[in-house]
């Protein structure tokens, strides 16, 4: 959300202040008409929310929290004002929640289950107390048509009664969502609101039964009532991308196959199924990650400008881009499965096989590099590469354009390539990979980053989660971010062949350890198709630096004994009294002894060299910490508190 947006939204509030206070319904009506415009402000206020498979997993780690902190969260901005306007959250007054599963179960049990993901402080208890008294619960068989009668009757007994908005909520497995749906269009609709239908993924196993789910849903419902949600439609970053393209001009000459060599989209998990491997094999790695996050992620990078932002025009151009791509062929697919490291702990001595639920013998995926070419002019020729897995080294999920080599080179091929680094998760920024001319002296090449780290740049801004975001569109009824029938039947038609192959021929996946990145013939596969990494550079996560401590930013060191892949953490230890005559302190960095002084500039540490440092009164006793990375060579941070980096690739 833009600021200029919600201060808009604030202003016009605040000229009316002296009057009665806002409602919650008041509030959300001009948030909605700030955000999604006047025409889908103009419903009812009333609202009934419905969670079949209430009692799932899905329920209770996301959707209750979810609709918990738009009741009654703190939203969106961090500042005395907006804590004021939007402390009552985003939903209106009228807004009643129903579980309906199977199981018998109250109230209090789900709240019971909930709460540990409900991030409830002691100040809010009175809130969630008032939350879960607009809750209600009913169970019932999915199948059974009278059950979803004594549904329908008692969304009539609740405010609004059978004209309230109804928003139906499918957290259940894809084998019910038939005869769900069909009791909700025969029983439950709202007779004058609106009613919608959230559905979860997966869309189907693959082309086939995918089209069957939406010709049976289309047969009950209009398009603009079904809701196929992705919730990495919902992350900031992915929904950045539109706006880091078409609204920078410095982009659009680039963003093309004569400057860009190739496009890595990674999504990394650093834990196995850990129990759910039952569920995880009966899908993959393919059905679960590459065919919907990572294919629609792709979609937003390799599209034309829209017309405009409204949503059948974006994914008009998403469709677009999917029908450029030819179906996946096994030649450019890497499969892998994870096995347990012995000299690991936990859960990561345990390999997929070991997992009670897996079948013996399963040669279900859980690692997969694909690489799809998009055929047209802007990218023909260009590898799109689409990697995930899980039980791999790091958790992460970016987008990354590598260009191409700076042609006629003067600088004795030290310039590496730019990069375009867009992390989606954990901590959300995008960084610019350049050469500059190395500090000092020097006249040679040095890699940099220009970097947007959103927790440095926006620290009073509160990201919403995925689904809370997404949540909040379905309320408004825009389905920008949530996926179209089209674009389905797209995405299933690229990849349904090489999963029926993979299905068919039972070749066992290559393996790999458990904390790994993953089966080595991946990065071959990557290596010829262009992509370069030199293994030198590792990008660092900007936290809030010390004002008034020392920050040494690009201090070189060379430590003999290191290897690769390494993180050590060196402490500093400056005591009051024991500096030297001339003005140095001598610290121990693993017994090589190292003279820091005060004053004159900063220079390279090698051996026992003496380093100039800015001058700082130092705190007797005081700790520093020194952050080094071996594969960079270079500490990167010396200040009063740990700067908690990470390497980044």
């Amino acid at each position: 959300m833009r600021v200029a947006t919600v201060t808009a939204a604030t202003e016009q509030m605040g000229q009316e202040m002296s009057s009665e206070p806002f409602t919650r319904s008041e509030v959300f009506g001009q948030l909605r008409r700030e955000l999604y415009g006047e025409e889908q402000s103009s419903h009812s206020n009333t609202h009934t929310f419905i969670i079949l498979g209430a009692s799932g997993d899905l329920a209770k780690k996301k959707i209750y929290p979810t609709l918990w902190s738009l009741t009654f969260g703190s939203l969106l901005f961090d500042c005395p004002f907006s804590r004021w306007l939007f402390r009552d959250g985003l939903l209106p007054d009228d807004t009643h929640f129903v579980g309906f599963a199977r199981s018998k179960l109250t109230v209090e049990v789900i709240k019971t289950a909930c709460l540990p993901y409900m991030k409830v402080t002691d100040k809010e208890s009175e809130s969630l107390s008032a939350f879960f008294s607009r809750n209600s619960y009913l169970s019932g068989r999915y199948d059974d048509d009278s059950s979803f009668a004594q549904l329908d009757s008692h969304l009539s007994s609740l405010p609004g009664g059978s004209d309230a908005n109804r928003l139906f909520y499918l957290a259940l497995p894809p084998t019910v969502y038939k005869h769900v749906s069909t009791n909700i269009r025969t029983h439950c609709m709202s007779s004058r609101g609106w009613s919608r239908v959230i559905v979860e993924k997966p869309f189907g196993r693959d082309l086939q039964s995918s089209q069957e789910l939406s010709a049976h849903l289309s047969s009950l419902f209009s398009e603009d009532q079904i809701y196929r949600i992705d919730h990495y439609l919902g992350k900031e970053m992915v929904q950045n991308l539109m706006v880091l393209r078409f609204g920078n001009r410095i982009f659009g000459p680039i963003w093309n196959r004569n400057s860009v060599a190739c496009v890595v989209l990674t999504f990394k998990e650093p834990f196995g199924t850990q129990g759910r491997g039952g569920y995880f094999d009966d899908f993959g790695i393919i059905r679960d990650v590459m065919q919907n996050h990572l294919l629609q992620i792709l979609c937003l990078v390799a599209m034309e400008k829209p017309a405009s932002t409204s949503p059948d025009d974006v994914r008009d151009e998403k469709v677009k881009v999917l029908k450029c791509i030819a179906p996946v062929t096994g030649s450019d697919v890497v499969l892998g499965q994870y096995v347990g490291d012995p000299e690991g702990e936990g859960q990561s001595k345990l390999g997929y096989l070991d997992d009670p639920t897996v079948p013996a013998g399963s040669c279900t995926p859980t690692f997969a590099t694909a690489v799809l070419y998009v055929q047209n002019e802007r990218w023909d020729g260009v590898p799109f590469i689409l990697r995930c897995g899980k039980a791999l080294n790091e958790r992460k999920a970016e987008v990354r354009l590598q260009f191409t080599d700076v042609p006629g080179d003067i600088f004795a091929e030290r310039c590496q390539r730019n990069e375009l680094v867009v992390r989606v998760q954990p901590d959300e920024a995008i960084y610019l990979k350049m050469m500059t001319k190395r500090p000092g002296v020097y006249f040679s090449p040095e890699e940099t980053e220009l970097d947007l780290t959103y927790r440095s740049r926006y620290k009073n801004v509160k990201l919403p989660d995925a689904y809370e975001r997404l949540i909040l569109d379905v309320f408004c009824g825009n389905q920008m971010h949530f996926v179209r029938s089209d674009e389905l039947r797209e995405a299933w038609r690229i990849f349904t062949p090489l999963l029926h192959q993979i299905e068919e021929e039972k070749k066992p996946p290559i393996p790999y350890t458990y904390g790994s990145r993953g089966p080595g013939e991946a990065d071959d596969l990557v290596k010829r198709l262009g992509f370069r990494y030199e293994g030198k550079y590792k990008w660092m996560l900007l936290r809030s630096r010390p004002t008034n401590s020392l920050n040494i930013a690009s201090l070189l060191f060379i430590h003999p004994t290191t290897r690769p892949s390494n993180l050590f953490i060196f402490f500093l230890l400056f005591a009051g009294g024991e500096r030297e005559t001339d003005g140095f302190h001598t610290v121990d960095l693993y017994k090589r002894q190292v003279k820091l002084r005060e004053g004159a500039e900063i220079g390279k540490l090698e051996e026992s060299q003496r380093v100039s440092v800015p001058h700082q009164d130092e705190v007797p006793g005081a700790v520093r910490q020194l952050v080094f990375y071996p594969e960079r060579q270079r500490v990167l941070s010396l200040g009063l508190e740990s700067s908690g980096s990470a390497g980044r690739y």
